[in-house]
């Protein structure tokens, strides 16, 4: 489910707790809607909030900090690329078809990486996919070094392609998603109850309306905030190209 479908079922079902409020107060005998009635409501609410608000506050973090985390990664791929192409370089001309190889497997591994969100992840696993590290590493393994410095440099250029294998399974298992969807119920639940309160103890409903409209939309909005952020691949935010579209204008010079 898209982050902006999630965070419009929230703001349905928040908003619609809030109005289901105010209408329970048309219903209510005066003496429940009297001030010491009132008053514990108002405390019930100001608790719903200081809960919903910690776990908004958290979730927004979390997702923030993974969301920079894989941010980090995918222009520290970019650097070793890089680097390892200036390393095979360094080998010599027997290491041109290594290096051309690596650009080949890297701007497509771009490319994947960016075609959208589900299908990435899908075919992270498939043979061709995984052909291409294979056959780099392969490449570099049939090196024939002729003195102590080719040998390190190719003890070093497979120590970077391994780093970039396992980077690899990082940057395309970015997560389902922040927030599991019992998790979620149970936040939009607590929101819910809040709402009704708010309505509940509101006088003027034009004014009432307004306000949970306003406050059912902000929330609705963080949410969107923490699954879009939870999806780096797809959506408003995603990871920027520009490290790697760097890279790939420098491989090979």
């Amino acid at each position: 489910m898209s982050s902006l479908m999630v965070a419009l079922i929230v703001f349905v079902c928040v908003f619609d707790s809030g109005v289901l409020g105010l209408g329970l107060r048309s219903f209510l005998p005066d003496h429940h809607l009297d001030e010491d009635s009132t008053a514990i409501v108002k405390l019930g609410a100001g608790l719903m909030a200081t809960l919903a608000a910690l776990v908004l506050g958290l979730l927004i973090a979390s997702a923030k900090v993974s969301f920079d985390r894989l941010n980090d990664e995918f222009t520290q791929t970019a650097a070793t690329v890089i680097v390892l192409d200036r390393t095979l370089a360094d080998y010599g001309p027997e290491a041109k078809e290594a290096r051309e190889l690596l650009r080949g497997t890297y701007a497509s591994a771009v490319e994947q990486f960016y075609s959208g969100g589900t299908d990435v992840k899908a075919n992270v696993d498939a043979p061709d996919s995984l052909a291409r590290m294979v056959q780099f590493q392969q490449k570099l393994r049939e090196l024939a070094p002729r003195n102590d410095m080719g040998r390190l440099v190719q003890s070093e250029a497979l120590a970077r392609s391994h780093d970039l294998a396992q980077t690899r399974w990082i940057l395309f298992r970015p997560g389902q998603g922040a927030i599991p969807a019992p998790f979620l119920a149970v936040l939009v639940l607590w929101l819910g109850i809040l709402f009704a309160g708010f309505g509940l103890v509101s006088a003027n409903k034009r004014t009432a309306v307004a306000t949970l409209f306003v406050c059912a939309l902000s929330v609705s909005g963080a949410i969107f905030l923490i699954e879009d952020i939870a999806h780096p691949l797809e959506g408003l935010m995603q990871i920027s190209r520009t490290p790697a579209l760097i890279a790939l204008s420098h491989l090979g010079q």
